[in-house]
């Protein structure tokens, strides 16, 4: 059976969010209005300060991203996804970007998991060779625009569910299986294969990964280093 392995994107591969790249290039297309800004700026702040968690800061762009992305037409949002992605897609992790080459070259069989939305994690992970692809997936209503409704969002929302998912429909392996993730939110994809790899992980995720003997991995500029 094919060994697997599961990668969280934000932050983990892509040294950024898609999603914050993604909000921002519709406020600049006049695809949403500047109003959506306003709903994560103080949040935003707040992080960049050490004051607030980025928890908190992307908990306020998904909300706003979810109340401005109505009425939003397909056509105009992929047009949007070619213009992040063509300036964005090299911006990765040279840790998490080597050890995709590695498995590949393994012959694991690839999955991507994140809060970010489906349509621009397809145009992102097919950069690397993903074989699946896991996110947020908007609703399209008449004349295809977004309703602001996210389909199966359950399934997204706990990452074990997407690891027994892909295990049963795609007939693998947990045996040697990998899974990368920074945040607690990917405690529970990790908790599920031999080989968890904490990367650049927040507070949270690094004390759980300490009390477990997870590998924790940090990049820091030209640095790849174990703690």
């Amino acid at each position: 059976m094919r060994k697997v392995a599961f990668f969280d994107v934000d932050g983990t591969v892509f040294r950024s969010s898609l999603l914050i790249e993604l909000i921002e290039a519709l406020i600049e297309r006049d695809q949403i209005p500047e109003a959506a800004r306003n709903m994560y700026i103080v949040a935003e702040l707040s992080w960049k300060n050490r004051e607030g968690s980025y928890e908190q800061y992307i908990a306020s762009v998904i909300k706003a991203f979810m109340k401005h992305i109505k009425g939003v037409s397909y056509k105009s949002f992929g047009e949007t996804i070619e213009e992040v992605i063509t300036h964005q897609k090299k911006r990765v992790y040279t840790f998490t970007r080597d050890l995709i080459r590695d498995l590949k070259k393994k012959k694991y069989y690839l999955v991507a998991v994140s809060q970010s939305p489906k349509g621009i994690l397809d145009a992102f992970c097919r950069e690397y060779g993903f074989d699946k692809i896991y996110g947020r997936f908007y609703e399209l209503g008449p004349q295809d625009r977004f309703t602001g409704g996210v389909i199966d969002e359950h399934l997204i929302m706990n990452k074990s569910n997407i690891v027994k998912r892909v295990i049963e429909r795609e007939k693998l392996t947990l045996k040697n299986s990998v899974a990368v993730g920074d945040t607690e939110g990917d405690i529970p994809m990790l908790d599920l294969v031999e080989n968890p790899i904490c990367f650049n992980p927040n507070l949270k995720l690094y004390k759980h990964a300490k009390r477990n003997g997870w590998k924790i991995v940090v990049e820091r500029k030209d640095v790849i280093y174990e703690l």
